[in-house]
């Protein structure tokens, strides 16, 4: 059964037409809409972590605060930039917020993304270590965080304080689920597969950085077909979960025409572009009527492929046009690629 989530960029800033314009209503609008996607049935709720710009950067106080206001909705990342972080502080928070939520983080954890700093994490006090670029850092920085989180002990017991016990002490607290429930967020298919032979789910976006040749969807359902064989090889013992993440605008009132309707007369196809220096492709977005969306994504080989869609929404329009906007796509779309709401799924 299909999953729906939303991912919010939380973008926030003092410009023409924003309904969110500080930090603060970022925060709180971020909780807001959460609760009310959970009264909708939406099953996740996603924000990017993105540092050095007006959006969210330090998820946890939001994840934490989201898990205290609902009681069955997911709520995660997508993605925390491994570069910036200090793995066992990670593992501190992440357990933590787990244990509010009562299991439902779902952590999307990467590489990163191009962001505004040239070298921003090595202002965190991260730089890559001789012979390491900055993958092989967020990677090592991901095998410490993902050892913490299994309950391994990472740090010497001090005889005096202990006793004279010794030993390696674990970080505190622990939350018993959470391992299985760590997301990469691959831009290849390759990376899809050494994602799958760690034994992380995958989170793929509406970006790959590569092009062969093939429209989006069908390049993207290729990068799930290798990461599931991957999986299947590695014999980790547990069925992992793939999201795919879609801009989807059903056009159905004034408002919405207001905001979209020219995107819905242009020509969406997918777009192909260098970034990072790697030629890359770009998903198209979704945007017209909500019948021929709905003809279209459940047309769409990636979405077919995943268990879990996540919908980009226009944060900076408000918490009221958001819960329109997931509304409408819950009722007009979301039922074409195989989703039901909690209830009719009871």
């Amino acid at each position: 059964m299909k999953r729906i989530g939303f991912l919010s960029f939380g973008h926030w800033g003092p410009v023409q037409g924003s309904l969110t314009r500080s930090a603060r209503d970022a925060l709180l609008q971020g909780i807001d809409l959460a609760v009310a996607a959970e009264e909708l049935g939406i099953n996740g709720a996603f924000f990017r972590v993105h540092h050095f710009a007006r959006q969210q950067a330090s998820p946890f106080p939001l994840l934490a605060a989201i898990a205290a206001r609902t009681s069955r909705i997911e709520m995660g990342t997508g993605v925390i930039d491994m570069r910036y972080e200090n793995p066992l502080y990670l593992a501190e928070e992440a357990a933590a917020t787990d244990l509010i939520s009562q299991g439902r983080l779902q952590l999307g954890i990467s590489r990163g993304s191009p962001e505004p700093a040239l070298h921003g994490a090595r202002y965190f006090g991260y730089a890559p270590a001789e012979g390491e670029d900055d993958a092989a850092m967020a990677r090592r920085h991901t095998a410490v965080f993902r050892h913490a989180i299994a309950g391994h002990g990472v740090a010497e017991a001090d005889p005096s304080f202990m006793g004279g016990g010794r030993g390696l002490l674990p970080i505190q607290p622990t939350s018993p689920g959470l391992p299985r429930r760590i997301w990469w967020g691959a831009g290849t298919r390759k990376t899809a597969v050494w994602a799958a032979e760690q034994g992380m789910n995958l989170m793929s976006s509406t970006l790959l950085t590569e092009d062969t040749g093939v429209p989006f969807d069908q390049l993207q359902a290729e990068q799930i077909s290798m990461f599931r064989e991957a999986w299947a090889a590695a014999g980790h013992g547990f069925e992992p979960r793939v999201s795919v993440s879609r801009s989807i605008i059903p056009v159905v009132d004034a408002v919405d025409e207001r905001y979209f309707g020219l995107r819905a007369q242009v020509d969406n196809r997918d777009q192909v572009g260098m970034l990072d220096g790697a030629l890359s492709r770009f998903g198209k977005s979704y945007v017209g009527p909500p019948d021929a969306l709905a003809e279209e994504l459940a047309q769409d080989a990636a979405v077919q492929a995943a268990d879990t869609v996540l919908v980009t929404v226009p944060n900076q329009l408000g918490v009221e046009y958001n819960v329109k906007l997931l509304g409408n796509i819950a009722k007009y779309v979301a039922p074409a690629i195989g989703w039901e709401a909690p209830a009719a799924q009871a």
